[in-house]
């Protein structure tokens, strides 16, 4: 079954300095292997004011649930986890099985 992998990635402390890291961060998501596609968003501001629940989404696609979880155990993924959690804003991971349909 088709599977992704969602980043729910955290409000920064400094949204301009996490955008300036965020573009490096995409560029190494897009090496991990089998990988087939990659939908990445900001989150839009809240009309009331309040903060977003979260700042980003990083949506990672493959073939299969085999696929995600040998694409995260690559070297590949530890560069890429490495400088997201390097900028030091947290997130959320799930992985998801894909209904065709």
């Amino acid at each position: 079954m088709p599977t992704k992998i969602t980043l729910i990635i955290d409000n920064p402390a400094d949204p301009a300095a996490f955008e300036t890291a965020y573009a490096e961060i995409e560029s190494l998501a897009r090496t991990l292997p089998r990988l087939r596609r990659v939908e990445a968003a900001k989150v839009w501001p809240k009309e009331d004011g309040t903060p977003t629940p979260a700042h980003r989404t990083l949506d990672l696609y493959f073939d299969s649930y085999d696929d995600a979880s040998a694409a995260v155990a690559d070297p590949a993924a530890g560069a890429f986890f490495q400088r997201l959690v390097g900028t030091g804003v947290g997130f959320t991971g799930l992985f998801s099985d894909l209904a065709e349909g």
